[in-house]
């Protein structure tokens, strides 16, 4: 079960990959709803030796660094383990 946390935005990492896929429309559309309604929707990370390392929810993320935000909520995904 995953449980939504508080995340230091400064300690998430954001793959190359997909920091590639950003639209900053998308960034500025989201920021707004978080103005109005806060963040609705958590974003997804995994940790990783110097921090978190971004999984699902760039543009929130993105959204809430130009807000000023210092934290973002988020879900910790732990690995399978098979």
């Amino acid at each position: 079960m995953l449980v939504k946390e508080s995340f230091p935005i400064a300690m998430v990492r954001v793959p190359v990959k997909r920091a590639k896929t950003l639209e900053d429309a998308k960034v500025q559309e989201i920021a707004e709803s978080i103005l109005e309604e806060g963040q609705t929707t958590p974003i997804r990370l995994r940790k990783s030796k110097d921090g978190y390392v971004l999984i699902e929810g760039l543009h929130r993320l993105e959204a809430l660094k130009a807000l000023g935000e210092e934290t973002v909520d988020g879900y910790l995904v732990r690995a399978a383990l098979h």
